[in-house]
């Protein structure tokens, strides 16, 4: 017997929940029939999900104004489809969709929550209004609320989510796709025109607030007072050289020389694979860094700013410091350029033995899956499903 979900998300822009989902419904086996609606025009993503023979509706929302009006074309779509299960992604999706399946008659709902920060100074008041509505509503529109992150689950509870409701499935990683690649190092240094034996951190990160590529530049110059044979690669929508604010805060560091910048690539796991050091220097937002588990899964060592659940991914495989602190962040740099190379190659490799332990992708996709299946056959009961 299959199932069939209706995966309800906001958009399906290039960001980490989005392909997240991607990852996800491409991973569920036969006993799942997926169908992806997305309610706005953001479509970065939509060729891959048809690729995989996943079909995609779009619902066109264009804004706030149109909310009430995707409310109801969502409505009729399930009626028409009759999903066993309706799993939302995101806050405008969790509304608009927990709202449709009441109206279509559809009990088994998943919301999916994918942020852990709700302060005024980084969230908009449109989104809050959202969040504090579906906090009112949370105890009765969904059956189960996943959250990627232990973080986010105790921010959202502490807004009035019906906690009961809450489990937790964490984000999930290929390891076929992210892996060591020892070939990687010799041919990205080729490429970029670096030294073949200068130490390379990175950061994976598109051009955000949220990712703090400032602290990550001012944390630079401060390593290379000390470590000049360093150099540095980001990677990410918005870095290039296109960017001036970015070329002008390398160029007062003086570290033109020893930066790298490109847009995003397809080749992530390549470039992932050649750092020695991967770097999160995110201050607010992040749930579940998804770069975190790409770069351990490639046996490299992390560090990353505590924020989300960034500690709890990178356990003792890696160094985590106070967000905000470039000087920690440097200073932590430095600790793992200082160590022998075959301990700095034991520590990428424990990290990736912990995401295989904890985080692997078939086992989350399983995980899913499992939730769907429960919710399914529970039809209109109201016993969340064990994630």
């Amino acid at each position: 017997m299959t199932t069939d979900v209706l995966f309800v998300i906001t958009g399906l822009g290039a960001g980490g929940a989005e392909r997240m989902l991607l990852k996800v419904v491409t991973r569920l086996s036969g006993r799942i029939r997926p169908t992806v609606v997305t309610l706005t025009d953001d479509d970065d993503l939509e060729p891959l999900f048809r690729q995989a023979g996943i079909p995609v509706v779009r619902i066109g929302m264009l804004g706030p104004a149109s909310l009430p009006a995707a409310v109801l074309r969502l409505a009729r779509l399930m009626r028409a489809r009759r999903p066993d299960v309706v799993s939302t992604w995101m806050y405008h999706a969790d509304l608009v969709g927990g709202l449709a399946a009441r109206i279509a008659g559809v009990r088994s709902v998943a919301w999916n929550i994918r942020n852990s920060t709700l302060s005024v100074e980084h969230t908009s008041r449109a989104t809050r209004a959202v969040v504090g509505l579906n906090a009112r509503l949370s105890r009765m529109l969904p059956r189960t609320i996943l959250c990627c992150s232990e973080v986010a689950a105790r921010v959202h509870v502490a807004r009035g989510y019906d906690a009961a409701r809450i489990r937790i499935i964490p984000n999930g990683f290929d390891l076929g796709q992210y892996q060591p690649d020892p070939a990687a190092a010799a041919s990205v240094r080729d490429e970029l025109g670096l030294p073949g034996d200068a130490p390379l951190i990175g950061l994976v990160a598109r051009w955000h607030a949220q990712k703090n590529h400032r602290g990550f530049v001012d944390a630079a110059a401060l390593l290379h007072r000390n470590r000049p044979d360093a150099h540095f690669l980001l990677v990410g929508d918005g870095c290039g050289t296109g960017n001036a604010t970015l070329t002008q805060w390398i160029d007062e560091a003086g570290l033109a020389g020893v930066f790298r910048r490109l847009d995003f690539r397809p080749d992530v796991p390549r470039l992932t694979a050649a750092l020695d050091i991967a770097s999160s220097a995110s201050t607010f937002g992040e749930a579940f860094p998804n770069v975190l588990g790409e770069a351990m899964a490639c046996a490299v060592p992390c560090v990353t700013t505590d924020v989300g659940d960034s500690a709890r991914i990178v356990g003792d495989t890696g160094r985590v410091v106070p967000p905000g602190s470039p000087a920690s962040l440097a200073a932590a740099w430095a600790e793992l350029l200082a160590m022998a190379p075959a301990a700095r190659r034991a520590l990428g490799e424990a990290a990736r033995t912990r995401v295989s332990e904890r985080f692997e992708l078939g086992a989350i996709a399983q995980h899913y899956e499992a939730c769907f299946l429960d919710l399914a056959a529970e039809g209109a009961g109201t016993k969340p499903c064990a994630a």
